[in-house]
Formats: C-alpha cells, structure tokens, sequence
C-alpha cells in the first residue's frame, strides 16, 4: 500500500513524493549513487553502470541493494508501488540483444540512465523486465512504478499480462491496484466531488440544509484501499492552491499526504501484520533535494544530493532515516 503524487509550483519547480506504506519490516537508508556506479545485474550475473547520480532511499539485505525512490542529477524522479494481483514479468531467460532487468531494479536502472521521461520510456523498450524474487518479501514482489521529470512530465510503468503499458498521467497521481487505467475512469464516479458548499434543497416541502461546511466532499471515499487513497489524493491536489513557492510546495505536500497516511493498527494484512505509513518523502526535482519523516519522528529532514559532491565512485550511505 503505497500512494505518489507530483506537485508543480508556480514557479515552475516540480515536486514528486510519495508515502511508504508496507506491512513487511524494512530499515531503510537515504543513499547517494555515484555517476560510474558498478552494481550486479543479479539476471544475467553481468554488471550495469550508472551514467548519472541520483539520490535515493532503500535498503540493502543479503548483499542486495534495492531502492524505493529517488532523483538524479538530471531532476528525474521515480517511485516503485506495489501492485499486486496484476503484475506479470517475463521469467527469467535471455533474449538477444535486450538488456535484462530484475524487477525490484527497475528504479535504479531508471534513475542510473535516464534524463526525463521520454529517456526512460525509450529506455524501457530495449529492456526485458524479469521477476525475481527479493530479500525483503522473500516473493516476486508485484510492482509498478511512476516516474516525473523537471518538465513535471508524468508516466505510469506497468507489466501485466498485456506486456510492458506505459500511461501518461495527467492527474499526477498513483495508487496501487488496479491497474490506472482503471483508477482514472473511477474517478469519473466522483464528478461531484466540489470545495463548494452544498445547497439547501426541498424535499416536497420540507427545507433541507448542509450540516456546516465541506458538503461537496461528502461523496469522497473516506477508507485506505487502494481506490479510496487514488481518488482523495486526486481530488485533493487539483484543488489545493497553487504553491506559491518551493517552501509552500513542500507543505502542500505533506497536507495531501496526511490525508492518506495510514496509523499502525488499522489496516491487517492476512499475515496478522499490521500495514501502515512507515515514511513520507517529497523531492524537489529542481534542486535534487528530499524531505522526509518517518512514522516515529514527525520532524522533516532535508538532504541534497549536491551537498554531497565527491569524485568517489563508492556508493555513500547517508544513515537510516
């Protein structure tokens, strides 16, 4: 359960985050990946090398470094959300001159070679996304992921048993399942959905009238599935004022998240697990910076990938967040 948003200032400054909500523990660190990278293509037992750095937060286990989200320097964003029931990758197996990818490395493939969106859904056909399983959910974990540039240009990367489905996203919103395309034509159930005030109206001649304020909300999904998450944070970011600046896009931010932001103890998993909220993070892809808070500490923390300039080629792991 996770949901992303992408935000642009009227300053013309893009902004990308999104919540991690997970039932699995995980432990993860901010990182920064130098351009020159060398990492395992655990696939083909080959290796990649990144072309650009990025800035991201993961967690390595069992030798395995995977990312959640992230920018590079080229002020290209992406997340990874689960998306289960519907994904469907090529099992493993070589296939001529395509370049194969492990699913769970799909985000740092992204953001190790590509400058913006058109990079990456060019990038994407000469790639075969394999499944794999990983070391935190011990499965094939189900994924898809959303990915923004500085230009606030939005796709939406899906495999399911259709093939590789690339969508543009005009609403600046995902979610997990269903697939988008479904979660774009549901919102057309909600075009009453309104920051007006209802008005009164007569049944036969009893007077009928709005309890106080935020009647053209009533018809909002007010639950934490996948669908209710999609559709608030929908409406959410069309109607909030356009920031003004990059301070004020940041706070716009975490108002829209906190909306669906999940307690711990509300949502069990069929493992008896609790699913919630274990962080929140914006980027701002003008200037590669991340804001973030975590379920335990509300504060936000800021780092800057270009805080950190080093000819190094070693990978540089920030801490935990």
């Amino acid at each position: 359960m996770c949901t992303a948003i992408s935000l642009q200032s009227k300053q013309g400054e893009t902004f990308f985050g999104r919540n991690m909500d997970f039932s699995y523990d995980i432990e993860p660190h901010l990182y920064i990946v130098p351009s020159g990278y060398e990492w395992n293509n655990v696939v083909t037992g080959g290796k990649f090398r990144d072309r650009y750095r990025f800035i991201g937060i993961g967690q390595e286990l069992d030798g395995l470094l995977g990312f959640f989200d992230g920018v590079n320097e080229m002020g290209l964003a992406a997340a990874a959300l689960y998306f289960a029931g519907y994904a469907d990758y090529d099992s493993v197996a070589q296939y001529g001159e395509e370049e194969e990818v492990a699913s769970f490395d799909l985000l740092h493939y992204i953001l190790g070679k590509c400058t913006n969106v058109e990079d990456v859904v060019r990038k994407l056909k000469q790639v075969k996304v394999s499944g794999v399983i990983d070391p935190v959910t011990k499965t094939v974990a189900p994924l898809h992921w959303i990915a923004v540039d500085r230009g606030g240009n939005c796709i939406v990367i899906e495999f399911t048993a259709n093939g590789l489905e690339i969508w543009r996203n005009p609403i600046g919103v995902l979610a997990n399942s269903p697939e988008f395309t479904w979660h774009m034509t549901n919102l057309r159930n909600y075009t009453e959905a309104s920051p007006a005030q209802a008005e009164e109206a007569y049944w036969g001649s009893y007077r009928l009238t709005p309890f106080g304020q935020a009647g053209g909300t009533q018809v909002l999904p007010g639950g934490y599935t996948s669908p209710a998450r999609f559709v608030r944070t929908a409406y959410l970011k069309s109607f909030v004022p356009a920031p003004e600046n990059r301070n004020d896009a940041i706070v716009s931010c975490f108002h829209i998240m906190e909306s669906v932001t999940i307690p711990k103890g509300v949502v069990l998993t069929s493992r008896d697990q609790y699913d919630y909220t274990k962080y929140t993070a914006f980027i701002n892809t003008a200037t590669c910076e991340y804001f973030f808070k975590t379920y335990d500490n509300l504060q936000v923390i800021s780092a800057s990938l270009f805080e950190h300039a080093s000819s190094d080629p070693a990978l540089m792991n920030l801490g935990g967040i």
